[in-house]
Formats: structure tokens, sequence, C-alpha cells
């Protein structure tokens, strides 16, 4: 019984909310139908039964008549139905209360041959009895039957179809909020439920729609969402270009100190804070969605060996044997800042050799480390997370700046860890 009851919950759990609800419907006015079969049912039965009886109790009395006038027992009426004194087939419990003085009958509605039995004493120890048959009855009765079951079952039918009818549009409306909840979070800031039917008050009542208010929950929310993300993405872009100025002349002033090992250290660390500014400036550009690449068809074998000759990274290179004569439509300079970011990434955070790999219209870069971090491989990379890989920590703007060129060429970057080891990301392009 436990396995057909998880069999049924899994089939349940299976059905989309259109069928549940169509389900729940057909089940309830099942146990409804059925509960009113039962009673109508009993009281047409009683019905007949009390007919039955009173029938025969008034033959008895007719029979009765004859035979203190007669003498004899002979059937009165109705052909039919049979009298007799100490009938044979005279059911024993009838028998015992017509012996005790008592006038009653016997009903039996579920034999293969329905009757109906009245008997009363006569003559001290002998019992007049009277037998009616019920045949007739007993069909009238399987007829209404059958009636009530195709009633009952025309009635859960209906009550499925209205259910399904009925389910379908919350069903939709409840898929259009689904997908457009999708949308929001692939980064459609933009999707919209705008559902028909906005909750509030309607002829000067309050209006209750859930799925309205659910439709303008998530409406509010992306609204909500796209105004802080743009506000961030503006505070971004606007950091990096106020830090502009003021790097360039730091940047400016560092060239004129005399060379000494502090002016070399003061020039390092001017330096990576300009290329984090135009990081930082990079990724607002890259959020704000305002990139439009320089497509055009390039053979990526070649392509890739001199992006990784300018990287300035130490990285072998290698190609399968028909690498140059696989053609992608792709905006060379970004290609470029995908790889080198992606090499960059690998020498600072991984263990040499780092290895690049072009097959097909794949490039492959693999280094030797302790591979890429769980959170990383599920949620993608994380802004300003800088740090070993064994502490669980992300890689800066690197891979998130390789991220977002590769969407704006319509690549797809994938991170995945090696079997023996080493972290593993592959830029899979556009062939021409």
């Amino acid at each position: 019984m436990k396995a057909i009851a998880r069999r049924t919950r899994a089939a349940l759990g299976d059905l989309g909310l259109r069928w549940k609800i169509a389900a729940l419907l057909a089940v309830g006015c099942a146990v409804v139908a059925v509960a009113i079969g039962v009673l109508v049912h009993q009281a047409r039965l009683e019905q007949v039964s009390a007919t039955a009886r009173s029938g025969a109790t008034a033959q008895l009395v007719r029979v009765r008549q004859l035979y203190e006038l007669t003498g004899q027992v002979d059937t009165v009426g109705d052909d039919a139905t049979d009298a007799a004194i100490d009938a044979p087939g005279l059911p024993a419990s009838l028998r015992a209360a017509a012996l005790d003085g008592r006038r009653t009958t016997y009903l039996d509605m579920g034999a293969a041959d329905p009757v109906v039995w009245a008997a009363r004493p006569v003559g001290g120890d002998h019992v007049l009895s009277v037998r009616e048959p019920l045949a007739g009855q007993a069909a009238e009765m399987a007829e209404f039957d059958q009636q009530l079951m195709v009633s009952g079952a025309v009635v859960v039918i209906l009550a499925a179809l209205g259910g399904a009818a009925l389910a379908s549009r919350l069903s939709r409306e409840l898929r259009t909020a689904a997908a457009t909840a999708r949308r929001i979070s692939q980064g459609d800031l933009d999707a919209r439920i705008d559902h028909p039917r906005p909750p509030g008050g309607r002829n000067g009542r309050p209006c209750k729609d859930e799925v309205a208010e659910l439709a303008t929950a998530v409406d509010t929310m992306a609204a909500s969402l796209q105004q802080r993300l743009e506000a961030e993405q503006r505070f971004t872009a606007d950091v990096a270009h106020e830090l502009r100025t003021p790097l360039t002349g730091l940047h400016t002033a560092a060239e004129l100190l005399p060379q000494s090992r502090p002016t070399e250290l003061v020039r390092d660390r001017v330096g990576a804070l300009r290329a984090l500014t135009e990081d930082l400036l990079e990724v607002a550009r890259l959020d704000a969605e305002v990139e439009r690449p320089d497509l055009d068809v390039h053979p990526l074998g070649r392509l890739s060996a001199g992006i990784v000759q300018r990287s300035g990274y130490e990285a072998r290179f290698a190609a399968v044997a028909d690498a140059d004569d696989t053609l992608v439509r792709t905006d060379a300079r970004r290609l470029e800042r995908i790889i080198a970011n992606l090499v960059a990434n690998a020498r600072r955070h991984g263990a040499g050799p780092v290895d690049v790999r072009v097959a097909g219209p794949v490039v492959t870069v693999s280094d030797h480390g302790p591979g890429f971090p769980e959170h990383l491989l599920k949620d993608g990379p994380q802004r300003f997370q800088t740090g070993a890989r064994e502490r669980g920590q992300g890689t800066g703007l690197g891979l998130t700046i390789a991220f977002g060129q590769a969407q704006v060429i319509g690549a797809r970057v994938e991170l995945g860890n090696a079997e023996g080891g080493g972290a593993v990301a592959s830029v899979r392009l556009p062939e021409a």
C-alpha cells in the first residue's frame, strides 16, 4: 500500500497545476456524487420496500378474509401472488414471529429471486402466508441505479473539464509569471508581466486577484532591481571616470621621480591602479550593454596564436591540424581581451604550465593548479573577491570581463576542473 501511495504521489507531482485542479475537482465531485447516489438509492429502496410490504400485507388480509368465509386458501388479485398455510419456503424468522401472534412481513431484495412475504397465525399452530415476487421492482431498482451512475459519471466528467478550463487561465498566467521571472534572472531587467487586471478596487468594491497581485509584485521587484542596478552601474562608471584624471596626474608625477626602489614601487602601484580603473570602466560599459562588437571572419588557429604571443604571459600554445581551417565570426580585439584575461587568471591563481589549445571553434585555457573553487563553478565569477583558490576565493575582475565580452561577441565561456587537477576555461565561438 505504501508503494502504491508513493507512486500515486509521484504521478500527481508530475502533473501540471491545471490537471491537478481538474483532478481535485473531479475527485471532489465524485465523492459528492457517490454520497448523493447512496442517499438517493437508499431512499428509493425504502420506498419500493414500503410499497412491497404494504401490498403483501393487503394481500394477506384479503386471503385471510377469504379463508374465514370459505375455509380455502386461494390466490387473490394478482395471479403471481402465492398464498398457503404452512408454506414450505416460509422463512424461519417469519414463521417464528407469526406463531408468536404477530402479523409481520419479510423482504429479500438481494436474492436471485427477490420476494416479499407476509404472514400471520391461523388456527392456533398454523401460519397463513402470502408470497409476492419482486422481479419487476428489482429490475426497476437496477435501472434506477444505472441511471444514477451514468448521471454521476457525467457530472464528474463535466466537473473535470470545467476545472481544467477554469484552471487553464490560472496556469497560463502563472507560467507567464515564471517565464518573466526567469528572463529577469538571466539579466533582462526590462521584462515585465503587465497583467491585464491589476489588483485594486473595482466599482467601489475591493478586488482580490492573487495572480494579479503576484504579477504586480514581480513587476515591482523587477523595476526596483533595475533601478538599483542602474544606480550601481552609474556609480561605478562615475567613480572610474573621476579617478582617471587624478591617476593621470599621479602617473605623470611618478614618471618625473628619480630612479630608485621607492620610485619603482610607486610606479608599479600607480600602474595597477590605472589598470583597475580601466577594468572598472569596462565592466560599467558591459553592464550598461552599450558595447557593440566589430564582427569579422577570422581563422581561429592563427588568431589565437597571435593573442598568446602578445599576452605577455608564458603559456604553451597547441592547435589541432586543421585549426587554421576553422573560421569563426568574432571581434578579434574582444576575443584577445577574453583569452588574455583567462591566461592571466591561470598564471596568477593557478600553477604552471599554462596550456592554450584550439580545437574546432573552441579555445581552451588550462593550468595545473588546484582548480576553480566550487562556488565559482556554481555561481560564476564574483567581482572583487581576490585570493588563492584553495581558500575558496574569486579572481577579481578578470573573469567578469571575460564573461561580459564573450556575451557581446556571442561566445560562451565554460569553467571546469580537469580530472587530474587544474582549472579549465573554454571559449566556444560561433562558426562562420
